[in-house]
């Protein structure tokens, strides 16, 4: 009998509780869907600010996912708080999780800072030609936690973005033009001055060479056995290899063609018998 008389005052309790935290549901689950509408709206708004925008495509995504995650969070604490939870309670609970999380994931957060870093200083944007952590590649798509790059040999590179974001990157895209420095050595015994004017020519004959500025050969230093000369030229972006390489092939069947000697290593070997 004294079972069941203390069960009937649990259920008396539990009835008591449910009826004095009635309206705080209610009014909790009133603002959970009038909270959620409102997170789809505002979600709506971001996204038509954006379409307005020309920012770059994963940089919308990105900040579009973070600001509902951000208000989602709002509102879960909101909820909570209204069914009679302390707010500084579940806030040090919430960072006493984020604290454990970001230790765990120390590596993982440094490279999300580094993508949210470039996302928003834009160092280079995909189809960029770039040079980064011993990588030279054009950017093929750029994540949160991870840059890809197309190399030259058309392999995959995937270099973490905390490490682009803290390390030195070339990009040869972010000028329009671009200059090649072309040395190349003749003989002492040879003309010097019909070698720049060979050299020159042959800038002359590519016209995706440009004039402006003007192609220049110099003479750049006075090596051991060869007197060594540099041509400096520009280039667009887009014809720059098919020129460098024109170039390098027209230098040694015009050289040729004038016997002007290019010096390479040789050995001279002696027979003693």
């Amino acid at each position: 009998m004294e079972k069941i008389t203390d069960l009937q005052a649990h259920v008396d309790n539990a009835i008591k509780w449910f009826w004095e935290m009635l309206p705080d549901l209610i009014l909790a689950i009133i603002l959970l869907f009038v909270g959620l509408w409102v997170v789809r709206f505002l979600n709506k708004m971001v996204r038509r600010f954006f379409e307005k925008k020309d920012y770059d495509q994963t940089l919308e995504t990105f900040l579009q996912s973070f600001i509902s995650i951000a208000l989602k969070i709002i509102l879960f604490i909101l909820v909570v708080t209204q069914l009679g939870v302390k707010t500084s309670s579940l806030v040090a609970m919430l960072g006493a999780a984020g604290l454990a999380i970001g230790l765990a994931l120390q590596g993982s957060l440094a490279n999300f800072a580094g993508g949210v870093l470039i996302l928003l200083f834009k160092p280079f944007k995909v189809g960029d030609f770039i040079s980064a952590q011993g990588v030279d590649g054009t950017v093929k798509e750029i994540s949160i936690f991870n840059t890809k790059l197309n190399t030259f040999g058309n392999q995959l590179a995937i270099i973490p973005n905390g490490q682009l974001s803290n390390g030195n990157v070339i990009n040869y895209n972010a000028e329009p033009i671009r200059r090649d420095n072309y040395k190349v050595g003749i003989g002492y015994g040879s003309n010097i001055k019909k070698a720049k004017d060979i050299l020159l020519q042959i800038c002359a004959d590519n016209e995706k060479i440009s004039t402006d500025p003007m192609p220049q050969v110099v003479v750049d230093s006075l090596g051991d056995s060869s007197v060594n000369l540099s041509l400096r030229w520009w280039a667009k972006n887009e014809d720059f290899w098919d020129a460098k390489f024109f170039v390098h092939e027209e230098t040694k069947l015009r050289f040729d063609e004038a016997e002007i000697e290019i010096p390479f290593p040789q050995r001279d070997i002696h027979n003693r018998s």
